[in-house]
């Protein structure tokens, strides 16, 4: 009966950490306070509480940019479909000089967004600031190309969790594992 007892609590032990979410990175966001796609301010301090899927982007993007933003409504559209309701998508723009808050709304109104309120497009810093915020919190690249108009970034999401804390990362352009990144989120939520 024993032995029962003992290869059942080891049971309900495995089973307890199945299904849970599990960090596999402890990287801490730098203070930021910018400006988003709406004109209001974004701080760091705005967004704890609340979990974020985080990425780099520029509107003048010609390359990864635009499958990243379709591959980001295609992730709401599926935590909209697994009810998580608290979370948000943020994007520093890589080119702040050209992404106003006035272009970067036209960029993000060309998309088919569910709940454009959980959207966070930020700007209003200048490109050492986004590079050094990139590098720092993100381990990220973010640098102009110095043949082009074009910026050199990174093309992978980052999970948030509600402490500014950046807990997983995941490929942002091919094979992104869309429903790993919303069970990810629901069970970081929760």
């Amino acid at each position: 009966m024993k032995k029962i007892a003992v290869v059942m609590s080891l049971v309900m032990l495995l089973l307890a950490g199945c299904g849970g979410f599990e960090a596999q990175t402890d990287w801490e966001v730098d203070s930021f306070s910018v400006t988003n796609h709406r004109g209001e301010d974004v701080s760091l301090e705005d967004l704890k509480g609340t979990i974020w899927l985080s990425t780099f982007i520029f509107t003048n993007c010609n390359t990864i940019c635009p499958p990243m933003t379709y591959n980001l409504t295609d992730i709401q559209e599926e935590l909209e479909a697994a009810g998580v309701e608290e979370y948000k998508i943020v994007a520093f723009s890589v080119d702040p000089a050209v992404d106003t808050p006035e272009v970067l709304t036209s960029y993000l109104e060309m998309y088919d967004v569910a709940d454009e309120s959980k959207w966070e497009l930020l700007t209003g810093y200048d490109q050492t600031f986004i590079s050094q915020l990139a590098r720092n919190s993100f381990k990220a690249i973010v640098q102009n190309d110095p043949n082009s108009d074009q910026v050199i970034h990174g093309s992978s999401f980052y999970l948030v969790d509600q402490e500014g804390i950046v807990v997983k990362n995941y490929s942002g352009v091919s094979e992104v594992p869309v429903e790993e990144i919303v069970e990810d989120m629901d069970a970081l939520s929760n």
